[in-house]
């Protein structure tokens, strides 16, 4: 009963929000839009514990399931909905251009459709429904990016249409195509829930199944940002209002990474699991390698962070090469301290671009004089995006390094230490300039913009911290099970 109520909640209480934010006044738009991003993390948190308990599956009809894998982004998915909603309520009264009835209710019909769009991914049976969901985030984000309507605003929402539209084309192929697979390889009648596809993945075309899952990576990872398919992210994350940044970056990016971890366990299955971990190591080497060169020629805040952003898919891309489940866990707990972490940072930045009316950091200055709360927690979020502890994303990429180094994957565990400690230069020395360096004299005066902005970022770092000092026994017990699933895929069960 409490897992049926959780998924109709995470499936129906945002689109009962979006509607509200449609006709109803500013008051009650915003204590919809918050309390339903409050009530999908709960819900997300109440499924987490029931799969941790020992649950195999759980579902609501045919349509939605969750599964330890499932329920890991829909936790992600979920707190970022839940602490973007509440920093958007300080973020519209302050922004620069005013907050006119007309951005405001665009604004909260579309947080919460493209929440619920995103949540949905994670809880959808079905690589065809997967498709579907990410393909309307795709649509509805496009939208939110331009939502300013300033000339580098509309030109980065219809870029990222295009290549995320040509992306989506291409994972949609691969849907066909596994499909195709099936229909070659099992008959009539053959359906593309990922019980059934699971349960017939052995029985595959090889050939199809393997460009099946070289067109998911390309197409989904135009969506994950992964290089060279990236071009969209620094643009879109730069140009959109601040919290769809955070929600772009620290969400929708993991939710097209779970869509690739789908096909990744249909052609593990098929395939073995070498050339799946071959294709990912090449494209995480490479956003890798690119962020760690762009992130230290960057002069404008929001896209310092995107492409910071592009780095840690790199990483996720690269750890689920290495054929160790300390690795794959390692994985998973990054998903979450990624979300956290960038999700507060991009609140940071918000902030400081809405005190100091720039996102040019040669001209930013004195960022923790002028906010003392949200400046101190920014320069921590990145201390924590660059890897050092107590922080979580420090305990994530030390279990992945571990994972390996434990088999014997030498080199590629070189390169991921070499290439991450220059990000973190590149990234550490740019943020701690504007922050830790005097206010000029012309500067505004000292004090945060609301409280609503400071809070989710207090709460994120927080579990940033909580997560790298002690993962929850019940959170540990789900990562391993969904790092269980991904390691031996044949084992999955719906």
């Amino acid at each position: 009963m409490i897992a049926r109520v959780a998924l109709a909640s995470i499936a129906i209480v945002p689109l009962v929000a979006a509607g509200l934010s449609w006709i109803a006044g500013e008051k009650v738009k915003r204590i919809a839009t918050v309390s339903a991003g409050f009530v999908s993390f709960l819900s997300a948190i109440a499924i987490t514990n029931l799969l941790a308990g020992g649950e195999r599956s759980l579902h609501l009809g045919s349509l939605l399931t969750a599964d330890p894998l499932s329920a890991v982004f829909c936790l992600a998915a979920t707190f970022l909905y839940s602490a973007t909603s509440a920093y958007s309520l300080g973020y519209v009264k302050h922004r620069d251009a005013g907050s006119s009835r007309l951005f405001n209710q665009r604004f909260f019909i579309g947080l919460n459709i493209f929440c619920w769009a995103m949540n949905m991914a994670t809880i959808v049976n079905g690589l065809a429904l997967v498709w579907v969901a990410i393909e309307i985030t795709t649509v509805i984000s496009a939208l939110l990016v331009a939502l300013d309507d300033t000339d580098g605003a509309t030109e980065a929402s219809w870029k990222y249409m295009l290549i995320a539209s040509m992306g989506l084309g291409l994972a949609l192929l691969a849907t066909v195509l596994i499909y195709a697979a099936g229909a070659v390889g099992i008959g009539h009648g053959f359906s593309i829930g990922f019980t059934p596809i699971m349960a017939a993945a052995k029985k595959l075309p090889p050939q199809m199944v393997r460009l099946a899952f070289v067109l998911a990576v390309l197409g989904y990872g135009t969506k994950m940002g992964l290089a060279p398919v990236h071009t969209w992210l620094p643009d879109a994350h730069s140009e959109a209002p601040t919290p769809i940044s955070a929600l772009l970056s620290g969400a929708l990016l993991a939710v097209s990474f779970y869509a690739i971890l789908r096909y990744f366990q249909v052609a593990a299955t098929t395939l073995g699991p070498a050339f799946c971990r071959d294709v990912l190591l090449a494209f995480g080497l490479l956003s890798l390698l690119l962020a760690s060169l762009y992130l230290a020629s960057q002069r404008d805040l929001k896209r310092l962070l995107a492409y910071s952003s592009v780095e840690h898919m790199g990483i996720l891309a690269i750890g689920m090469s290495f054929a160790a489940p300390i690795a794959i866990t390692g994985v998973l707990l990054q998903v979450l301290a990624h979300a956290c972490a960038k999700s507060t940072a991009f609140f940071g930045a918000g902030s400081l671009k809405e005190k100091l009316h720039t996102k040019d950091m040669t001209t930013m200055r004195g960022g923790i004089h002028l906010l003392p709360w949200s400046g101190t927690i920014l320069l921590l979020a990145v201390l924590a995006l660059s890897g050092l502890p107590p922080f979580a994303i420090f305990r994530s990429e030390f279990m992945i390094v571990q994972g390996g180094l434990a088999t014997s994957s030498g080199i590629a565990t070189s390169a991921l230490v070499v290439l991450v400690t220059a990000a973190f230069f590149g990234l550490s020395w740019s943020t701690s300039r504007i922050l830790l360096a005097p206010a000029s004299r012309d500067a505004p005066r000292r004090g945060e913009l609301s409280a609503w902005m400071v809070a989710p970022m207090v709460v994120g770092i927080g579990l940033l911290a909580v997560l790298g000092v002690h993962v929850p026994g019940g959170l540990i017990h789900l990562l391993h099970r969904a790092a269980a699933e991904l390691h031996t895929p044949g084992r999955v069960s719906r």
